[in-house]
């Protein structure tokens, strides 16, 4: 007998349905799996074989093929065990022929017949529902991140005898055995956003006005943002805080972290969707791979990890300077292309680049009473951060140790609810300046078009003329000076940029001559 029991599997952040298809025949007993497969899809052979076994069904002996259809993609994971046992059971005739027709199937199972959690449930349902799929069952664990998909029935089951019991009654008897799952997301993104507002907050940082504002600009045209300064200095503390002034997500960016955290396997048990901005901190030992993503079977990376959100590098010189070049074309582009032997992917790397570094090796330059550094020390140490990732840049501002009083006085800081509030006015400027394009933000601007959204009077271009030749800019760092400066505008509320506005953006720019270059 034979059968077809559709499933899905993943290319990057992206799903595509894959056929399951099983033929039982007659000859010697054998278990044969076709079809571009991975060592861990191989070995759903002994895991469907043994959960059939343990819960009492076993297979008569017989010449048993499966064949994963589109063949000519490699098939990675465990969640092909579910669609395999069903194809068996449907071929055998355990469950009456046709009658998983239209229904996708995902999950691992485990010897004694239960069903496990999988990853990247919310991109195959997707998937599933853009292909007119109407039916979907996957892990208890997962059910309700394949719910908040719309257009398609999420049915969670537990045990693989659950499923056989869905499969065996008429249709009409079907809701009562395996319910199908709801999630409300408006509601849900409301009492997330409840919960947000009680965690960390700006008023809790003391002085630091000009790094702050530094963060709200960066925060209002997503630039990326580096913090110099002592320790102790409130580095660590601003850049936490930063997600808490951006706005929240909508539910389109939701999902699309929502499918990155799920194809990386981090999900949690239970969650439905991602609705905090992320805000991702690798320790200054990460290897390139896992800032970037890749290795041999490639997953996403921390800066894909961190679309939508917050990628904050601590002690940046610490970082081996590879892995921080790395980050030239992502930071670019937006997105970064892993290229294997076994095809290529891309993932998602829409972040906010955050950094804090020492500015010495004992971080207490340059306080002569404290740093007992060479300049020859210094230069070599600022200078592991290289010049191309310098010049992306957007706002460089120094901290300096908070005194006494303004430590011991707590009063007149600003709550991130508050800055939240500039922020969204300001973004809501650049959502309807580009409207009908594929820009965001001011820091997508490309330098093709930053004439059209930059647009500077004879004072202003004087002004930038100056600064061009004094400071020594790039075209790179010009055309990033504009975008600040636009930023600023849309912060107090300007239609044009003024000569005020392209200064304080060049204040923010880092020196080259500072760190050797």
């Amino acid at each position: 007998m034979f059968s077809t029991i559709f499933s899905g599997a993943l290319l990057g952040v992206r799903a595509y349905l894959v056929s399951v298809e099983v033929d039982i025949s007659r000859g010697l007993p054998a278990f044969y799996m076709v079809g571009s497969l991975s060592m861990e899809v191989r070995e759903s052979r002994e895991r469907v074989t043994v959960a059939l076994k343990n819960v009492g069904l076993d297979i008569p002996p017989s010449r048993v093929t499966v064949n994963l259809s589109p063949a000519d993609r490699r098939k990675e994971g465990t969640a092909f065990d579910l669609p395999i046992a069903v194809g068996i059971l449907e071929a055998s005739c355990i469950i009456p022929q046709g009658s998983a027709e239209g229904v996708l199937f995902l999950g691992e199972l485990g010897l004694n017949g239960e069903l496990k959690s999988a990853r990247g449930v919310l991109p195959v349902v997707q998937e599933a529902a853009a292909s007119g799929i109407k039916e979907c069952i996957v892990p208890k664990a997962n059910e309700r991140e394949g719910a908040v998909i719309p257009g398609v029935t999420v049915r969670g089951a537990s045990h693989i005898l659950e499923i056989i019991h869905f499969l065996r009654a008429e249709k009409n008897e079907r809701e009562a055995i395996l319910q199908a799952v709801w999630v409300d997301t408006k509601q849900f993104f409301e009492s997330e956003r409840n919960m947000n507002g009680e965690k960390t907050n700006f008023c809790e940082v003391t002085g630091q006005d000009m790094a702050r504002r530094a963060a709200e600009i960066a925060a209002a045209g997503f630039h990326n943002l580096l913090m110099v300064g002592p320790p102790g200095a409130g580095k660590s503390m601003i850049a936490k805080r930063i997600p808490g002034i951006l706005p929240a997500l909508t539910l389109e960016e939701s999902l699309e972290v929502t499918s990155i955290v799920s194809v990386a396997g981090l999900m949690e048990e239970g969650e439905a969707l991602v609705t905090e901005r992320p805000f991702r901190s690798p320790h200054h030992t990460i290897s390139q791979p896992a800032l970037i993503g890749g290795n041999a079977v490639p997953r996403p990376g921390m800066i894909s990890l961190a679309h939508r959100g917050v990628l904050f590098l601590d002690e940046l010189p610490e970082f081996q300077r590879t892995v921080l070049d790395a980050l030239r074309q992502p930071i670019e582009d937006r997105r970064v292309n892993i290229a294997r032997a076994g095809g290529n992917v891309t993932y998602p790397s829409d972040f906010m680049l955050v950094c804090a570094m020492n500015p010495c090796p004992c971080g207490y330059y340059p306080d002569r009473n404290r740093c007992h550094c060479t300049e020859a020390q210094v230069r070599r140490y600022m200078g592991r951060v290289s010049g191309p990732i310098l010049d992306r840049i957007d706002l460089c501002v120094e901290l300096q140790p908070v005194d006494f009083f303004s430590l011991r006085e707590k009063t007149g800081s600003e709550s991130s609810e508050e800055i939240r509030k500039r922020v969204s006015k300001a973004r809501q400027r650049q959502k309807e300046r580009f409207a009908g394009t594929n820009y965001r933000f001011n820091g997508d601007i490309e330098a093709s078009v930053i004439e059209k959204y930059c647009d500077l009077g004879m004072e202003e271009q004087h002004c930038m003329e100056q600064l061009y030749h004094s400071l020594q800019l790039s075209a790179r760092a010009y055309h990033r000076i504009l975008r600040v400066a636009r930023t600023i505008a849309d912060l107090e509320e300007a239609e044009q940029i003024n000569t005020e506005h392209i200064m304080e953006a060049s204040f923010y720019r880092p020196s080259l001559e500072y760190w050797g270059y």
